[in-house]
């Protein structure tokens, strides 16, 4: 029969004292020599026992005196932190996160008081669902943490884990020397009292990723346990079931951390600097070339359209019209003024951008498949340039069907570029959608007919 751990520490109180309760000669002596003030209740042994009757069920039984409760508060402490994966992080501290910016004020950081109170109040008492959202720098992770570590002062059991490392050691457990299942790490995963999400989103759009992430959730949302996720960017790039429990009204509090925007610009198809400077709005030519009174009233129109998209981007706005009439002028026109404005986007040439996404599956590769096609997927502004000039193989429409079903879902703000024969493709009835797409026809004269303008490099045929 296996001992207890009362019977245990009760002998060793009991070999280190004097029947009449005072502590053995030769601590006594060593502690004096040592200079260790001893403890009056416990005489230095660090444990006690109650005066109750002998029919009570602690008589006989061994406590942690007063004078211990501080260390043994310690190492309990010590040893949720080690459960917890925090390894690192374990340093964040809400104070810290305030003086985080270099300034006391938080009013730079936009949504960052306002989460570090719910963050607080969180952690004294986990309820629901605390939901950060944000750009990368915004101070999620960092939130997170802090609030994990004050949970773990209060002696409060928790897992703190980034997404994509879960899903890499749940791979791991599917190999044959695996030391722990897979069963095992999935439920302590599901069933934790406390669980960190941190950088939900960015996983990789693969099936068995997102199903073993709904998996999670949808059991905690279910179950009601305490969570907190941080997700970079917005909600709308989540699928609908996951969305759906994390924007609940009943369980979930969403707090946004910094500003939405990117002011990042990656370009897929050669846009140059100088052609990038060149596309403006005011070098925009209403009158066109040998254009009638009709063609130069739709140039002004579109050019007019162009601009108020520019200056609040809702939705998509799909450009349509011949070669040469001056679409992509305008789609780089419109990136060009979220650009002063301190905002990111996407340029891509579509053809050139499958050849990108292709090019990521080559073993030298410094970026993967899924971190390009994701950061594409999920940019907070996109302009895919040419639709429709893409070789017609079945990979590429699948590729370009995935991405425009997701922006379309999540009412990303995206610009297309078109003829009219992109109605053919198999993406028709989201370019239809109403609801959610701006379409703007232009007829106009060819810009560059006998003007012998230079073409951005790579680009024949484009308008």
């Amino acid at each position: 029969m296996m001992e207890s751990l009362g019977d245990i520490l009760r002998r060793s109180a009991l070999g280190s004292t004097r029947g009449d309760g005072a502590q053995a000669p030769h601590d006594t002596e060593e502690a004096q020599e040592a200079g260790v003030a001893q403890c009056s209740l416990c005489r230095g042994t660090g444990w006690v026992s109650r005066r109750v009757a002998v029919t009570h069920p602690d008589f006989g039984q061994v406590f942690p005196c007063r004078c211990r409760e501080q260390e043994l508060r310690e190492r309990s402490i010590d040893h949720l932190h080690r459960y917890s994966n925090l390894g690192p992080l374990k340093r964040m501290t809400f104070d810290s996160i305030e003086l985080s910016d270099g300034s006391p004020d938080q009013g730079s950081q936009p949504g960052l008081t306002e989460a570090i109170e719910a963050g607080r109040a969180f952690a004294e008492e986990p309820q629901g669902w605390l939901v950060l959202t944000g750009p990368s720098g915004s101070g999620k992770t960092h939130l997170a943490a802090a609030i994990a570590n004050r949970c773990i002062d209060n002696g409060r059991t928790l897992f703190f884990t980034h997404v994509s490392d879960l899903l890499d050691h749940l791979r791991a457990t599917f190999s044959p020397d695996s030391a722990v299942s897979y069963d095992d790490i999935f439920q302590q995963i599901r069933d934790v009292p406390i669980l960190v999400l941190d950088d939900l989103g960015h996983q990789g759009s693969a099936t068995w990723a997102q199903e073993k992430l709904f998996q999670v959730i949808n059991h905690r949302f279910n179950a009601e346990l305490p969570t907190i996720v941080t997700l970079r960017g917005k909600l709308s790039q989540l699928d609908e079931g996951m969305r759906s429990r994390l924007s609940s009204n009943r369980l979930s509090r969403i707090y946004s951390l910094g500003s939405d925007t990117d002011s990042s610009f990656h370009d897929f198809g050669g846009l140059t600097t100088e052609t990038r400077n060149r596309l403006t709005f005011e070098n925009f030519d209403t009158t066109g070339m040998n254009a009638g009174p009709y063609q130069r009233e739709s140039l002004k129109a579109f050019k007019t359209a162009a601009q108020n998209y520019s200056a609040d981007p809702d939705g998509w706005l799909l450009l349509l019209g011949p070669n040469g009439c001056g679409k992509t002028h305008l789609a780089v026109a419109i990136v060009n003024e979220r650009l002063a404005k301190g905002q990111g986007a996407i340029f891509a040439f579509v053809p050139a951008l499958l050849d990108h996404l292709r090019a990521a599956f080559a073993p030298d590769s410094r970026i993967t498949y899924d971190e390009r096609f994701e950061a594409i997927k999920l940019s907070p502004f996109l302009v895919l340039d040419d639709l429709g000039a893409q070789s017609s193989t079945p990979w590429a429409e699948e590729k370009l069907l995935q991405l425009i079903v997701h922006r379309h879902n999540g009412r990303l703000p995206t610009v297309i570029t078109a003829n009219e024969d992109v109605f053919s493709l198999p993406v028709t009835s989201r370019l239809s959608d109403n609801q959610v797409v701006q379409k703007i026809r232009i007829n106009a004269p060819d810009y560059r007919f006998g003007q012998g303008r230079e073409r951005p490099k790579g680009r024949s045929g484009r308008s």
